[in-house]
């Protein structure tokens, strides 16, 4: 049997020295092990990447650097001794960028994380002389891309994240699930396709354009479709970056729903409010306060003023002369500008047809489509100003003829005092002498006793005349007799003398 001989190791050739030197001043380590699994050599740059001085601290063999340093996977996934980057390159294995997170022996946490790939050196009769693991410290690259993961998921605003290469969603925040109700799982199983995030986008045509090509996607309105069927407003952006060394595109959300419900709502209201607005009784108008233009007056203002709306709606109120003087027009001016409301301030304005109408003005300050805009309400009071004018020349008279002063003010007062009483028909000529001359005494203010003791009857007999008044007149109290006897000129004082002569001066002092 013929046994084969011993692999020829790069140790026994003076070549190892030239090669040392070669790979010595290298940004990336490389360690050199011989195909019986000693560790020959490594450089600087890989002694760095362990945390080691000399190539003994990172071990004699093969079997000595699985003791000193221990590997998983990014997953965290340790790795099984066959699976070591080292002893796949003792085993002749040719591998490329795998990825492994390096932690010193009895260490939880990983220290490094390294890309390895291999290299097979071989001699003339192509036989393997020297086997090369080469390493890349890619720790930084991984801590920046845990950093942005943890931003990334940690952030409100909502985002995913899709390749360019298949268009495929590789990553999602939490902020996109609560805004669209989406699965997590079901939103990482599909692509831009499915679920489409430029949908009806104001410029989705270049945001498809911009997507392709992998570049900036500028923001824009669209409108999400949600699971349950329903839609939600957004603004959307993409902005390419790098995941792993694949391109990617980054969309960005920003939940319009909230102002589109807000915006429905002032709508609604305003809407609400010029149906109120036109229906008003009150004469209303709106005016802009730059310039006090009228942008809309109401029915009841055409009304009270007799311009059409046509006539009076885009020109301020001081060139459709509305007001009776200019200095008028000037000083309701001059506390608009400064911001002050009127309150029902009397004021007199000129209609179209000249006549001048007694008026209560009110404004408020109010917004309307973002405009500053003033709110005015006039309410006529010619009516009013007319019955005070009528009153004023009715006290003239009165002041002239006081004959008249206490039958006609009576009149009115027993009508105050009872409004709804239904007019009595009946006279002082219908009560006989005697019940006369008891109601005068009750308008001086008697008792039922005191006008017994003044008549000299008995208090049974007065009681008896009191109810017939009561009921010739309509009445149930003295002071409602008092009051019709009053109103008609009978105060008391036409009744006899002698009656003033019986009263006791006590009685009536009471």
């Amino acid at each position: 049997m013929t046994v084969a001989p011993p692999l020829k190791s790069l140790r026994d050739s003076p070549d190892l020295r030239h090669l040392r030197q070669i790979i010595a001043g290298l940004d990336e380590g490389v360690i050199l092990v011989d195909p019986d699994q000693d560790i020959l050599w490594a450089n600087t740059a890989a002694l760095g990447m362990h945390g080691v001085d000399s190539v003994e601290d990172l071990g004699a063999t093969v079997d000595d650097y699985r003791q000193r340093f221990q590997l998983r996977y990014r997953n965290n996934h340790k790795l099984n001794d066959a699976d070591y980057p080292i002893e796949r390159v003792v085993s002749g294995e040719a591998f490329s960028e795998v990825v492994v997170e390096v932690a010193v022996a009895g260490e939880d946490e990983p220290r490094w994380v390294h890309q390895v790939r291999s290299l097979v050196l071989t001699n003339d009769d192509d036989e393997p002389e020297c086997l090369v693991m080469i390493i890349q410290d890619v720790s930084a690259q991984f801590e920046a891309e845990d950093r942005f993961e943890q931003s990334f998921n940690a952030n409100p605003a909502p985002a995913v994240i899709c390749r360019l290469c298949d268009l495929r969603f590789v990553k999602v925040n939490q902020g996109f699930i609560d805004m669209t109700g989406h699965d997590r799982d079901a939103v990482l199983s599909r692509t831009v396709y499915d679920i489409d995030v430029l949908e009806r986008g104001e410029k989705r045509d270049l945001g498809k354009e911009r997507l392709a090509e992998g570049r900036t996607i500028p923001q824009m309105e669209a409108e999400l479709s949600l699971p349950d069927g329903q839609t939600k407003l957004v603004i959307v952006a993409g902005q390419p970056i790098d995941m792993g060394d694949q391109p990617c595109m980054l969309f960005t959300f920003a939940d319009l729903e909230p102002r589109r419900k807000a915006e429905t709502q002032l709508r609604h209201s305003e809407e609400r409010f010029m149906r109120t607005f036109s229906l008003a009784p009150v004469a209303l108008a709106i005016g802009a306060r730059d310039g006090h233009r009228l942008c809309d007056v109401n029915e009841a203002f055409t009304s009270l003023t007799g311009y059409s709306s046509a006539e009076i709606i885009g020109r301020p109120l001081g060139d459709v002369d509305l007001w009776e003087t200019p200095a008028l027009r000037h000083a309701i001016e001059a506390d608009i500008d400064a911001g002050l409301p009127i309150r029902d301030r009397e004021v007199r304005i000129r209609g179209k047809d000249g006549d001048i109408i007694d008026c209560i003005v009110s404004t408020e300050p109010i917004q309307l489509d973002d405009e500053a805009c003033v709110l005015w309400a006039m309410r006529d009071i010619s009516t009013r100003k007319a019955s005070e004018r009528e009153l004023v020349n009715a006290i003239e008279a009165v002041m002239k003829d006081t004959s008249w002063l206490s039958r006609s003010i009576m009149e009115k007062l027993a009508r105050i005092r009872t409004p709804n009483a239904e007019p009595v028909g009946v006279g002082l000529d219908e009560l006989t002498q005697r019940e006369r001359e008891v109601l005068a005494l009750i308008c001086r203010g008697l008792d039922d006793k005191s006008i017994a003791r003044t008549l000299d009857v008995s208090s049974n007999t007065v009681r008896n005349h009191v109810a017939r008044i009561y009921s010739k007149i309509g009445v149930n109290r003295r002071n409602a007799a008092d009051a019709w006897a009053r109103a008609r000129g009978f105060d008391g004082d036409s009744i006899p003398h002698a009656l003033h002569l019986k009263a006791p001066s006590k009685e009536i002092a009471a």
